[in-house]
């Protein structure tokens, strides 16, 4: 009973590892579009899209792929931890370069 109860933390903190990476990563990330750049103009979709995509998208996407290693392919726990590891930390950099292209226009800066 004791390796169930371990396993069943494991696939928390898996989740709520995805979830902070997610939060993290669309605040970081979509604070330049919802403070307003040119004129204050913002985007609200950053907001309504992204945000829920993100900050539910990537735990879900955490626990499909602990799912999917440590159940379906029966790899050891820790070969399912590695791959929740690197597929958060790929989710994330993948979701700062998507909301650093989508605030370009509100982080552009003018040269000479």
């Amino acid at each position: 009973m004791g390796i169930e109860r371990a396993r069943g933390w494991a696939v928390c903190l898996a989740v709520v590892a995805g979830f902070c990476t997610g939060l993290f990563v669309w605040q970081s990330g979509a604070g330049p579009g919802l403070r307003g750049g040119f004129e204050g103009e913002r985007d609200w979709s950053l907001l309504f899209v992204e945000g829920p995509l993100m900050v539910f998208g990537i735990p879900a996407l955490a626990l499909a792929a602990w799912a999917l290693v440590g159940g379906a392919l029966r790899a050891p726990d820790w070969v399912a931890a590695v791959v929740v590891v690197l597929l958060l930390a790929g989710a994330g950099w993948g979701s700062m370069e998507w909301l650093e292209a989508r605030t370009e226009p509100f982080t552009k800066r003018y040269g000479w």
